[in-house]
């Protein structure tokens, strides 16, 4: 009900046209879908949290009737979608920190002999924060989801996403008229890539001028991986322009979520208070996975030190 509401105060505010003009009704882009399918999370969080504080208030008054009252009053409990925020990665302890500049040398020296060649679609899980706002902010949870996305020959696409187990969409969208990144296909030249690179649109974000900073690259980089499955070339590519563009520091070896083994480098932001972990495959340089956590309280958020703020782990 309460996001019905929401919907007509929102089409109620809205001036644009929905028939007519550039901003008429068509089908959702991956950006707004994944945006739509965050939204639809953030309601059910909402649900569960009103349910667990009503379980405490039950609880308080009759703790031995707590079972019954769950099974019999909040069905919705057992359907929550929001899991305990996952532990930040850690890399073990005494391995060795290979340089950046190695792996992109690998990763060369194997697109020289053949590899995996690049793929439009991409699988990826990933794991992001539902936050509150303000004084009474609860503490945040994680909102779980694998998307999977398939282009077709006639350049149309399938996009399904999971959640937990539980199917959130499955649609099929029309042939893209764009021929912008990240929409192109990505080139395989280091030079090439750090144009293309600067071209992807970071919503929220206003284009800067000059050299692209090693932020604005992991920024853009699931707008990437979320829309291809780059081969051995690119990842030779996008490795040599992480390693020549610097402020990446060179970590050890870690074991991503998914089980991988992979070398880890961080960046930490001057002003945001995040850190950036971007993994990578110490052989073929492919990128394995971004993490993005807070390095220091939030308040206002809930936020602690420590709390992971989003995850991706991208598969082939």
């Amino acid at each position: 009900m309460e996001l019905g509401r929401d919907l007509d105060l929102l089409r109620a505010a809205n001036p644009v046209s929905a028939t007519v003009g550039p901003w008429r009704d068509r089908p959702l882009d991956a950006v707004a879908e994944r945006g739509l399918n965050q939204l639809l999370h953030t309601t059910r969080v909402r649900r569960v949290r009103r349910a667990r504080r009503r379980v405490v208030l039950w609880a308080e008054a009759a703790a031995v009737a707590l079972a019954a009252v769950l099974a019999l009053t909040v069905p919705d409990l057992g359907a929550a979608t929001a899991t305990a925020a996952p532990s930040a990665l850690h890399p073990r302890a005494g391995s060795a920190a290979m340089p950046l500049e190695r792996i992109a040398d690998r990763a060369e020296a194997l697109a020289r002999d053949g590899g995996p060649r690049l793929r439009k679609g991409a699988h990826v899980q990933s794991w992001s924060l539902a936050m509150d706002s303000g004084p009474d902010a609860e503490r945040p949870v994680t909102l779980p989801e694998e998307r999977e996305v398939r282009w077709r020959p006639d350049g149309s696409r399938t996009e399904r996403v999971e959640s937990d187990g539980k199917l959130l969409s499955d649609r099929l969208y029309p042939p893209s008229r764009s021929d912008a990144p990240p929409w192109a296909r990505p080139p395989g030249t280091p030079a090439a890539l750090r144009a293309y690179l600067t071209e992807v649109d970071q919503p929220g974000f206003p284009r800067r001028a000059g050299p692209v900073s090693i932020r604005q690259l992991l920024d853009t980089l699931p707008q990437l991986l979320d829309n291809w499955t780059l081969g051995a070339r690119e990842s030779a590519a996008l490795a040599r322009v992480l390693a020549d563009t610097g402020g990446l520091r060179a970590e050890g070896t870690v074991t991503d979520r998914l089980g991988r083994t992979g070398q880890a480098y961080v960046y930490d932001t001057p002003d945001e208070h995040l850190r950036y972990m971007v993994i990578l495959d110490p052989d073929s340089g492919e990128v394995l996975g971004l993490e993005v956590l807070f390095t220091e309280d939030q308040p206002d958020f809930a936020v602690r030190a420590g709390d992971v703020m989003s995850y991706d782990a991208w598969r082939r």
